[in-house]
């Protein structure tokens, strides 16, 4: 089978999945989000999705040459999260946040640490959480001030704490971005470390945010990491951060399609079912000519998903497609989801249907692994370097 048959049969079989298995995953407190992103790792185990968060070299799916076997094809992780999105997105957080939070394990990691947990996380036997985040250091991750303390006879010891960690509570492990050496704000000095969740010193403080999943601040009172714990060189860890995010924030973009995709096909039932004034809502001109720009817009930032997907998979730095598809893709499905509660009148506002739900589901989007502004920066700099020779 060629890749692309591949891609193709991978969207059919994730799509049928997701339409199976969304059922029963709404959560709508703290120890729901548990229950709900545990049932989901379940089904996701048992479907064999999984396999396409990890590299192929270390339990994960045969890619029949879409990408390098020590490397997770960025096609096909954006073609498992646009149909898990567009059924449930917990589907979709528990999915990607597998692979986000075990990657750098698989840049890093000994092999031995590979070997060990990334089939398990293959298996959803083993959560991962990627703790990358402070709150003085989110888009700049050379502001880190989590330490790593040299300890007595090797290792380290980390002190401070990390927030807004997806999977804080649930999680097996984490890997962690800490500073080794330097102050925040210098660039060199931060090393990523596994950290088993059962570490003596680690705790977590749980929140709640728009779009329910586990999510919460990771506190490290002298957490004791071996030197083997390392992932990467010490003193580089930004590198194997922005490897990792390098490598799934085209994918934010491919879940963003995905919502966008159910929330238009949910505006064309309502708008043809439902009547006003004796006809359909979908008669009016001015919701038709809704359905048409949501149609281009969303058909606009597949493309753009696709071209970025397939440059990252060619291993180019792919800098100005992947921020455009970010971009584009998240700034568009949040308007398709909001035109589609605008449709949906009252029932659209109304918590626990899918417009709404949708809606709160893609804010965050815009956010994490990158925020629209931070996309927009990225872009200006390479248009600027490409036409003008401009630096920085």
């Amino acid at each position: 089978m060629n890749h692309i048959a591949l891609l193709y049969e991978l969207t059919a079989s994730a799509r049928a999945f997701a339409r199976t298995h969304a059922h029963g995953l709404e959560a709508r407190d703290i120890a729901s989000e548990d229950v709900a992103a545990r049932a989901a790792l379940a089904r996701l185990a048992s479907g064999e999705l999984l396999q396409w968060a990890v590299p192929q070299a270390f339990g994960g799916a045969h890619n029949e040459g879409i990408s390098s076997n020590e490397r997770v094809s960025v096609r096909a992780l954006c073609a498992v999260r646009c149909e898990l999105a567009y059924a449930s997105g917990m589907l979709d957080v528990v999915f990607v946040e597998q692979g986000l939070g075990s990657y750098a394990i698989a840049l890093g990691g000994s092999d031995a640490l590979r070997h060990e947990v990334l089939p398990a996380v293959v298996r959803g036997e083993r959560v991962a959480a990627f703790a990358l985040t402070e709150d003085g250091a989110g888009s700049d991750l050379a502001r880190v001030a989590l330490e790593a303390r040299p300890a007595p006879g090797g290792g380290y010891t980390l002190h401070g704490h990390k927030t807004y960690i997806t999977n804080a509570g649930i999680a097996d492990f984490y890997t962690v971005l800490a500073r080794t050496s330097g102050a925040p704000g210098e660039g060199e000095g931060a090393t990523m470390f596994y950290v088993p969740a059962t570490a003596p010193g680690l705790s977590v403080e749980r929140f709640e945010v728009t779009a329910p999943h586990p999510i919460g601040r990771v506190f490290f009172d002298g957490v004791y990491v071996p030197d083997a714990a390392v992932l990467g060189e010490v003193g580089r860890g930004i590198e194997v951060a922005f490897g990792t995010l390098s490598t799934f924030r085209t994918s934010v973009a491919a879940a963003a399609c995905g919502f966008a995709r159910r929330a238009l096909d949910e505006s064309v039932a309502h708008l043809t079912q439902r009547e006003q004034f004796g006809r359909p809502l979908s008669s009016f001109q001015g919701l038709r000519f809704d359905l048409a720009e949501m149609d281009t817009r969303l058909r606009a930032a597949e493309l753009l998903v696709d071209e970025a997907a397939r440059a990252v998979d060619a291993g180019r730095p792919a800098r100005s497609e992947v921020a455009r598809a970010k971009l584009f893709a998240t700034e568009t499905a949040s308007w398709i989801c909001d035109r589609a509660v605008q449709h949906h009148g009252g029932s659209g506002v109304r918590r626990g249907s899918i417009v709404e739900a949708l809606w709160r589901d893609v804010r965050a989007l815009r956010i994490y692994e990158g925020t629209s502004e931070v996309q927009k920066l990225i872009l200006a700099k390479e248009v600027l370097a490409a036409q003008c020779g401009e630096g920085p």
